[in-house]
């Protein structure tokens, strides 16, 4: 995949440790195996160091080295407990309650990254996005700046040149109905991680209208989004509202927009709300042959992820690189 090279190069020089919260999954096991076999991402396997282990050998992965963190007999746990507590402070939580909550494994594994034993996490591969989405939310947090967490979709396939083409879609999991302030910075966070897939990002904020062509509120949405995401980000190219054949298709854009440079050129789609962003990367991934990567969580003091679970172990060593390249230093 484009920028998998650049992104273990940096890792290379610089290693990054990740947790797995679902340690006995065996597609989990399977993608720390051929970490451990590499030098560049060190993996944490959340979970009962037997089980764990035992699972291991059942499906035949060698995770030797591997470091696996049980909760339950964790040296750090009191520790974590009272970090827990003062971060939950005003939600009556009681250390009973921590030690509850943090014996779950996406809260526990959340709380190793918020205290700096691991750098990045990737867990999703048994429970759905908001159990991963809500333990990032209330220990690491957002950026400062930053109101929301959305997520991205990086769509790959190979060129007719040769190289692959290389396309950003967001918000495609989280926000179910961005307002227009929202919007703007899910753009900007999009930017940013497009930029890590060496893409040259040209921003499309779509739409069913094309600059003025169609009337009503979401229009309105995403064209004052647009207009804001400009004055926001001058140095990158941003379109909008734009119909998606205005985007991508230099002869329809020449016809409705010729004078706008982004129109028939657009690589990074911003989405009006979860519905269309959803069904439209899914889209392109199943009748446009992309491969998707994501969804790629924005926005956070440190990098957590999602996986599918219906994903398979090539796709969790992916997406524990393209993880760990999220890593800020």
């Amino acid at each position: 995949m484009y920028g998998f090279g650049t992104m273990i190069d940096q890792l290379k020089k610089n290693p990054k440790t990740i947790v797995f919260t679902e340690g006995t999954d065996p597609r989990i096991l399977e993608a720390a195996s051929r970490l451990l076999a590499s030098s560049f991402l060190h993996p944490i396997l959340v979970g009962n160091e037997e089980e764990v282990l035992s699972a291991a050998e059942e499906a035949g992965y060698n995770i030797r080295g591997a470091q696996i963190i049980d909760s339950k007999h964790y040296d750090r746990f009191d520790e974590m407990v009272e970090r827990f507590c003062e971060l939950r402070k005003g939600k009556g939580m009681t250390k009973e309650d921590a030690k509850s909550i943090l014996s779950q494994p996406n809260y526990f594994g959340t709380m190793l990254v918020e205290m700096g034993v691991a750098d990045s996490l990737l867990g999703g591969a048994t429970y759905s996005t908001a159990d991963t989405v809500r333990p990032a939310l209330q220990i690491i947090k957002t950026k400062p700046g930053n109101n929301i967490v959305s997520s991205c979709f990086i769509l790959v396939r190979p060129g007719a040149t040769g190289e692959n083409e290389v396309l950003a879609m967001s918000d495609c999991a989280i926000n179910i109905n961005p307002t227009e302030d929202e919007l703007v910075e899910i753009c900007g966070e999009t930017i940013e991680c497009a930029k890590i897939f060496g893409v040259d990002p040209k921003v499309a904020f779509l739409s069913y209208s094309t600059l003025g062509s169609g009337k009503g509120p979401d229009v309105e949405k995403m064209r004052n989004a647009a207009l804001k995401a400009k004055v926001k980000y001058p140095m990158t190219p941003i379109e909008g509202e734009l119909q998606f054949d205005s985007a991508v298709s230099p002869r329809v854009a020449r016809t409705k927009c010729p004078k706008s440079a982004v129109a028939g050129h657009a690589n990074t789609f911003i989405f009006p709300d979860l519905s269309s962003g959803n069904m439209g990367y899914k889209i392109a991934q199943r009748m446009g042959n992309f491969e998707a990567y994501g969804p790629i969580l924005l926005g956070l003091n440190a990098p957590v992820n999602d996986l599918s679970r219906g994903c398979n172990a090539i796709e969790v060593y992916s997406m524990a690189i393209i993880t760990a390249a999220l890593v800020i230093d």
